[in-house]
Formats: structure tokens, sequence, C-alpha cells
């Protein structure tokens, strides 16, 4: 397999395995959409992090395999390519990504997916598809331009240029910049944290904040309305607000 699922401690790890640049093809794109599928049913998942190992995150699409395919069989696996990273993005958990080395093209949009990057200080990343004559494919026009704005994201796809860690951070791109021998450890004590979280509050919150990015604002305050009251059903907020009143902000335990 070119992706594996480890789980411990409520953190399911997604990790891209497909030495050496960790290329995402048709088997890993698809791959990723299973374990992302399997990580929401999860009741034992509570949080995830994205990782390629020390050296790289994901170097982008396969392209020798992307080559012998015409604009015929490019329609028929567009949307596959997609849903496979939409899966990653719609995950209902808290999702870090753990980037080390090369985040380029397919691997910088699987970032994007995240809620939250954590970049080692070797990082470099970037959308070069304008370079073979194409655009991104997998949700980078999207995605980059509703994290950093449309200008910089227009100058990131429109040169194709890589950008290192630092400036990375400066964009917005990512949210942290650590050693590289630290970033997985950090993405894990990241998600760790929340794992220990009111999941359902979690998921009210990524869910209210992600729609209303793609809505307008009337619909994303109806969505935050309803989430709101709909959690004074829960355990979890009995919990908190009794935690609250006698022991004090900041010490409720929940399930």
């Amino acid at each position: 397999m070119t992706v594996h699922l480890e789980v411990a401690d409520g953190v399911g790890t997604l990790r891209l395995d497909r030495p050496p640049m960790n290329a995402l093809d048709v088997a890993t794109q698809d791959r990723l959409k299973e374990l992302a599928e399997e990580v929401t049913r999860r009741e034992d998942v509570r949080a995830v992090v994205i990782h390629g190992g020390g050296k790289v995150f994901a170097a982008g699409a396969d392209i020798k395999e992307m080559q012998v395919m015409d604009h015929a069989a490019m329609i028929a696996r567009s949307r596959a390519l997609q849903d496979s990273f939409t899966a990653v993005a719609r995950i209902p958990k808290p999702v870090v990504a753990a980037v080390t080395g090369y985040a380029l093209g397919g691997g910088c949009e699987l970032a994007l997916c995240a809620d939250f990057r954590i970049a080692g200080e070797n990082a470099k990343l970037g959308q070069p598809e304008i370079l073979l004559g194409l655009i991104p494919g997998a949700g980078g026009t999207q995605r980059l331009s509703r994290l950093i704005g449309p200008s910089k994201a227009k100058d990131l796809i429109f040169t194709g240029r890589q950008v290192k860690a630092d400036e990375a951070l400066a964009l917005g791109l990512v949210d942290r910049v650590v050693p590289a021998a630290e970033v997985y450890e950090q993405a894990h004590a990241w998600a760790a944290r929340l794992a220990k979280g009111p999941a359902i509050a979690l998921r009210a919150a990524k869910e209210a904040i992600d729609t209303g990015l793609e809505t307008d604002i009337e619909t994303g305050l109806a969505v935050e309305r309803n989430w709101f009251a709909g959690l004074f059903a829960t355990e979890d907020r009995e919990r908190g607000m009794r935690s609250f009143v006698e022991e004090g902000p900041g010490k409720a335990k929940f399930l």
C-alpha cells in the first residue's frame, strides 16, 4: 500500500509511502480517499495527521503516469482525482499536515486539505503545474486562493515558483515552521491535544467555518446558529459547563 493508517492515542496518521518522492499516482489517490473515509467513520480516531516521512511530503502527481493520458482519459479521471482530496478535506475531525521537504503540485494541494499545516525548515511548497502547460487540478485554484487570498495564489499558480518555509509562513500557506526533525512530533502533539476535546463541538466548528467560507454570511450564520443550539443536546456540553462552574475554565475532560 502507498498510504498507511496508524492509530495511537486517538490520533490517526495517514502516512504516504511511495519512495523516493511520494508521487501521487492513481493508486495513491484512491488509497487516500479510502483511508479518509475510514478515519471519518472510526470512533477511535478523533484527530488526523498527514505525513510523508522525514525527507519529503509529496512532490506532486506521477507525471509519467499522466503523460500517457489523453483528453478523454483525464475527463474520466479528473473527478476521481478531486474526490480523493475532497474526502481528506471533509474529514469531520481536526486534520494537521506535517510537511517536510517538497510539497509541490498535488502534494501542496493535499496539505491545503488540512486544517493546520506545520512545516519543517527544509520545506518547499508550490503549484508548478503551469510549467507543464497545466493548472492545479486537485483543488489548488480553489483552496489556495481561499487560504492566502487571490493575488498571492495567482502569483504562485501563474509563475509555478516554489517557496521556502519562511516565505510560506509569511504568506499564510503554513501555520508554523519548526526544525525538520520535529515536524511529525509537533503535528502529532497538536492532534493529540484536540483528540481529547469535545468531538461533536470540534466537528461543528469545522463544518461551520468551512461552510461559511464557501457561501454567503447569512447561510454561514444559519449553520453556526443551528450547530450552536444543537450542541446543547450533547453530553460534552453538559460536562464542559458543569466543570467550568465547579472547577473553573479549561479543566473539563471529555469522553
